[in-house]
C-alpha cells in the first residue's frame, strides 16, 4: 500500500513538473504584427585568428524594419569575457542602429560565444554570435651573446 502510495505521487509530482510553462519560450514569441523586426546584416561576426591581446571590439549593425521603435532592454554575454553595448534610445522604424561587441583576447584558443539581446521586437529575445581563434603572442626571442 506505501509503494502504490508513493508511486503515485511520484507520477503526480513528474506529470506537474513537465506541465510547467517555459516562460521564457513565451516571453520569445511575440504576435504583435506591428512590433518592430531586427533585420541584421550579419547575425554571427568571425574575428578569424587573431593574436593575443588584439583589438577585440566589433559591431553589429541591424535595421528596424518594423512598424514601431525597438527598445532594447537588456543585452547579456554569454560569459564575462564577452561584453555588448547596444543603444539606449528607441530605434524607430526604417533605422539603423549597431550592437558594440568586446570580446577579451587575452585567452588563447578557439572560441564561440552568444550575445542575447532582450526587447520589445517581434522577436523579443535575438541571439548573435562571435567566434575565432586567438594565437598565442609571441615572445620576444632570446639574444645569445659569445664570448
Amino acid at each position: 500500500m506505501k509503494f502504490l502510495l508513493k508511486f503515485s505521487l511520484i507520477v503526480l509530482f513528474a506529470c506537474t513538473v513537465t506541465a510547467q510553462n517555459n516562460s521564457e519560450t513565451a516571453l520569445a514569441l511575440n504576435t504583435n504584427s506591428n512590433a518592430g523586426v531586427f533585420e541584421f546584416q550579419t547575425e554571427t561576426i568571425d574575428y578569424g585568428t587573431i593574436n593575443q591581446n588584439s583589438n577585440g571590439n566589433r559591431t553589429f549593425v541591424f535595421k528596424n524594419n518594423g512598424n514601431s521603435p525597438i527598445i532594447i532592454s537588456k543585452t547579456k554575454g554569454s560569459c564575462g569575457c564577452t561584453v555588448a553595448t547596444a543603444p539606449t534610445k528607441p530605434i524607430m522604424p526604417g533605422e539603423t542602429a549597431e550592437i558594440n561587441v568586446k570580446y577579451a583576447t587575452n585567452r588563447v584558443g578557439s572560441f564561440s560565444k552568444t550575445i542575447t539581446l532582450t526587447s520589445n521586437a517581434s522577436e523579443k529575445i535575438k541571439t548573435i554570435k562571435i567566434k575565432g581563434t586567438v594565437l598565442k603572442a609571441d615572445t620576444q626571442p632570446s639574444v645569445a651573446i659569445n664570448n
